[in-house]
Order: structure tokens, then sequence, then C-alpha cells
């Protein structure tokens, strides 16, 4: 292990069919309004987490949550997770704002994801 570390579980994006009547559920069950409100993603901040909605599961196909680490070094941890056995399904790309995101399969075929700021 190179000693990369991971700040945490701080983001979770939820594929969602209906946009609207799931914001509505995620805004009772959290208890505030969204942050972020657009047509192709609804993200709410509550208590350090960030908690996104993303319509049809967005470009990349999501089918089931998506768990995202944060992480100080994206390309560190993703040689570290692959050379473990991991197989990436996206590379590191910039989703705005200088936030790089990338998402890999366990062994199991899980999908995770990798979460860096600039």
């Amino acid at each position: 292990m190179t000693g990369s570390s991971t700040q945490g579980i701080k983001t979770v994006l939820h594929p969602v069919s209906d946009l609207a009547k799931a914001k509505a559920v995620y805004a009772a069950l959290l208890g505030v309004e969204p942050q972020a409100d657009s047509p192709y993603y609804v993200g709410f901040e509550a208590e350090g987490q960030q908690i996104g909605l993303v319509p049809g599961g967005g470009p990349q196909g999501m089918t089931s949550p998506v768990t995202y680490w944060h992480v100080p070094d994206i390309e560190a941890k993703l040689a570290e997770v692959t050379a473990a056995g991991a197989i990436v399904k996206e590379s590191p790309h910039d989703v705005g704002g200088g936030r790089l995101v990338a998402t890999f399969a366990d062994p199991d075929g899980n999908i995770l994801g990798l979460l860096q700021d600039r």
C-alpha cells in the first residue's frame, strides 16, 4: 500500500426515474432544500454529506447508488486500487469547479467512486 488516504465517503449519487418525486422525498428525509437544482442533477448537503439525484442514472448509466470516497490524490488512489484488482470504469475527469471524479469496479462488480476537490 502506498499510504494514500481517503477522507471518507462524503458523496452518494442516486439514480432516479422521476426527479421531481425523488426531490420531494429526499428533501423530506434530509430536512433541507437542494443546493443544486437542475434538470440533470439535484444535490443536497446535509450534515457534511453530499446527496445527489441523477435522472435516469446520467450519462454514466448508474443503475444503483454510487458512493464516492473523497481523496487528496485521485490518480494515486486509482492506481492503488487497480493494482489491488479493481477495474477502472471511468477515468478521472473534471465535472466542474475543479472537482475530479472516477469510478471503478471491485472484484464483485460493485461500482465505487473516487472524488478529489482541487
